[in-house]
């Protein structure tokens, strides 16, 4: 185990606070009392559960800070780095891990899908961060309860849905001969009733977001609104359009040409509610993302610091994600059953690649990824404590195409497939029980295990059926038990430790077994035919405290994940349109390791100073010149904070806050990245010092303001693994508009 000789005091920006509250209720706030469902699918405070998790709220990520995507609303959370292949392709490291061992959720709900690929993609920006209520994040292996891929950690984009009204007795009122009076009161078992006479029988909310920053020369408007017909039907809906011109670094390198993209989002979601413990929800998003640049690897791109230029003419991608669901959970349903809910979803995920190489040979490529799912989750009594079970399937449709043009723009050929398998199709079923009980006053126990299994199949495998290498149909199976074991320990009731093991598990996917895409910088991956399931154990340890005489919560964990029979690259030593050809192999066995820390302190009636601290490394083995070494794990984040403080006036209408972003030079550098030379300078990625300043102005409680300074210094900098550089000197201004 290693440790920097220095660890520099750095705090980061974490505060959940909202726009709004009174001076007492921001004293009162803090980091660790969010409830968050995603960790132990029993709805606890974050202080609570036996892992470090994190609950991101609307007022944080849009009304305060006006993130841009759903990625950079993870970019203040300690232990993620959020890399940048392209400025329209964020994929947040979670504790050393990206890609499809990153599991993202949407209202419970699988994104990720079987052609998700290893490395950094775009895919956490195809939802629409103005769709989002909140984001659970949980750290480390979950998989007991969400299955394949969740190995570095779990996010859950839980949507907005309409205001409802209450219901009668909620609202003060019991039936009598002309309705319900206020002030009285009467049993839930007399709704719905004809002739009640609702509190309120109609509302409808409109409202609009604008925003501007300068530094992309970019513009989002949203319109959406809110209705409810009584206390049973609810309706909200919106549509978002994004406008991004050319991104303009810091003071060196200025400009960065052919970086702009655009993007149309709808949604809109229905909640009945035959009685007070029942909601039955159906709803609808639409995200289309059009020529969004994968700069780096074009002619268009700019040095920094060394980086290599890109060859392409144009390398662009267009992505649509439609999803459909319809959800019913009911609550208290019996004596032995809390809680039950069920869900059908049917998520459909297209891309394209537009790229047209130096000589200007012209390729058109793509997939179409339809996925059905089902799963059915229960909450009941044990007799130990509350036992949490179901069952989850999803099924994946998989086609892809491919096109390829010469220079004068005449038809070349017609791929036999894409960048995946055409004809292919990917199962995944999962069934976990797991209980949650307490051993005395001090000790909760939270054990679980599930069973996962996966299977692939594809006909049209062979990407060059006339090469020489023949490539046969798909159809493998894989099967795993996993298992978790976490613990809470309660010093007081305001201080406690928390920690356990939990295994991870990842089984091959479509893109394991069939990509046929550019991987890193020169470099062409071809299909795999033999692989194995991926394995980890993580082992955490950590603190939570609430001290209240200070109005200040903290938390710090540490912890350490064992990497077994990890799939890695590796050169076959054979080159494919002059690019080097790399496949893949259960080779990488190693681990990552890391402290994170965070805090939270109310020092004075409206005054906030909070921030937080990451240090993670990790080794894994990989093939150079067919022998397995072992070496740095690729694009590790680098030792970072953050600090901030925030000042919020009496009544809430007026705030501001500054914050500073360091990081350290990153220069543990896998193979991998040493050749990603487009993307990672020689020698590693420079550290930086970026500081922000922001305010906002709440003259009413429909109507807000928001402007910010990002990077006041305007400072050329990189975050590790990245294809582009962040903004230089940004003015964001934002305005939020709510009937």
């Amino acid at each position: 185990m290693k440790l920097p000789k220095i660890l520099f005091p750095t705090l980061a920006l974490f505060s959940l606070s909202a726009i709004g509250q009174t001076p007492q209720a921001a004293l009162e706030t803090s980091i660790l009392d969010p409830v968050i469902v995603t960790a132990t699918s029993l709805e606890q405070d974050v202080f609570d559960v036996p892992y470090t998790a994190h609950v991101i709220n609307r007022e944080r990520f849009l009304d305060q800070r006006s993130a841009r995507t759903l990625a950079d609303a993870l970019s203040e959370t300690p232990g993620v780095m959020v890399q940048r292949s392209g400025y329209g392709q964020a994929s947040p490291f979670i504790r050393g891990f990206t890609g499809f061992r990153t599991l993202l959720l949407i209202d419970g709900i699988r994104l990720n899908n079987a052609v998700f690929r290893e490395g950094p993609n775009q895919y956490f920006s195809t939802i629409d961060l103005f769709t989002v209520d909140r984001l659970e994040v949980v750290k480390g292996p979950s998989s007991v309860l969400h299955g394949s891929d969740a190995v570095g950690g779990t996010v859950n984009a839980i949507t907005r849905g309409p205001e409802m009204l209450p219901w009668p007795e909620d609202a003060g009122y019991r039936k009598a001969d002309t309705g319900y009076r206020k002030g009285e009161d009467s049993p839930a078992a007399n709704y719905p009733v004809a002739g009640i006479r609702y509190p309120e029988s109609f509302s409808f909310h409109p409202g609009g977001f604008y925003r501007y920053a300068t530094a992309e020369e970019s513009h989002t408007v949203r319109g959406e609104f809110s209705m409810a017909a009584t206390p049973h039907v609810g309706l909200f809906g919106g549509v978002t359009w994004k406008d991004y011109g050319d991104l303009r670094g810091g003071d060196l390198i200025g400009d960065m040409p052919e970086t702009g993209y655009s993007e149309i989002d709808g949604d809109v979601k229905m909640v009945f509610r035959p009685n007070k413990d029942v909601d039955i929800t159906a709803a609808f998003q639409r995200v289309e993302q059009n020529n969004a640049p994968r700069t780096h690897s074009t002619i268009y791109g700019k040095s920094f610091d060394g980086t290599a230029l890109g060859t392409d003419l144009r390398r662009d991608f267009d992505q649509l994600r439609e999803l459909v669901y319809l959800q019913a959970e009911a609550r208290e349903v019996t004596p032995w059953l809390s809680r039950a809910t069920f869900s059908l979803s049917y998520h459909n995920q297209e891309e394209v690649q537009d790229r047209i190489r130096a000589d200007g040979r012209r390729s058109v490529s793509g997939f179409e990824d339809q996925q059905y799912g089902v799963f059915a989750k229960f909450e009941s009594p044990s007799p130990l404590g509350t036992l949490s079970y179901g069952v989850e399937y999803y099924r994946d449709e998989v086609s892809s195409h491919g096109r390829s043009y010469n220079a004068d723009g005449s038809l070349r050929a017609i791929d036999p497939r894409g960048p995946v398998a055409d004809d292919a199709s990917y199962d995944l079923l999962g069934v976990y029980l797991q209980d949650q009980f307490k051993i005395g006053e001090r000790v909760e126990i939270t054990a679980g295990v599930r069973y996962s299994y996966a299977h692939a199949e594809a006909d049209d495998v062979d990407p060059i059926p006339t090469d020489g290498l023949i490539l046969g149909p798909l159809d493998k199976a894989f099967d795993a038990f996993t298992a978790s074991l976490r613990a809470r320990f309660d010093v007081t009731k305001e201080w406690n430790f928390f920690g356990g093991v939990s295994q991870g598990f990842r089984a091959p996917n479509l893109s394991d077994f069939t990509s046929f895409e550019l991987a890193r910088s020169g470099e062409q991956e071809t299909p795999a035919e033999d692989l194995d399931e991926e394995r980890y154990v993580s082992f955490e340890f950590g603190t939570k405290a609430r001290i209240e005489p200070l109005h200040a919560s903290l938390y710090a964990a540490y912890y350490y994940t064992l990497i077994d029979h990890q799939i890695v690259r590796f050169p076959t030593g054979r080159t494919i349109d002059g690019l080097v050809e790399v496949t893949r192999t259960n080779g990488g066995d190693g681990y990552v390791q890391g402290v994170e820390f965070g805090a939270e302190w109310n020092f004075y009636r409206g005054f906030h100073l909070f921030g937080t601290f990451n240090w993670q490394e990790g080794e894994v083995d990989v093939f150079e010149s067919d022998v397995s070494v072992r070496r740095p794990l690729s694009r590790v984040a680098p030792l970072s904070g953050m600090a901030g403080l925030r000042w919020e006036s009496a009544g809430g209408k007026w705030w501001l806050e500054g914050s500073a972003s360091l990081a350290r030079r990153q220069d543990r550098l896998a193979p991998g990245d040493v050749l990603d030379t487009q993307r990672i300078p020689p020698g590693g990625t420079g550290g930086y010092s970026v500081y922000a300043v922001r305010g906002g102005w709440r003259p009413t409680d429909y109507l807000s303001f928001t402007a910010a300074v990002e990077n006041v210094t305007d400072e050329d900098y990189r975050i590790h693994g990245s294809g582009l550089n962040e903004p230089g000197t940004n003015v964001v201004l934002a305005t939020r508009l709510k009937f």
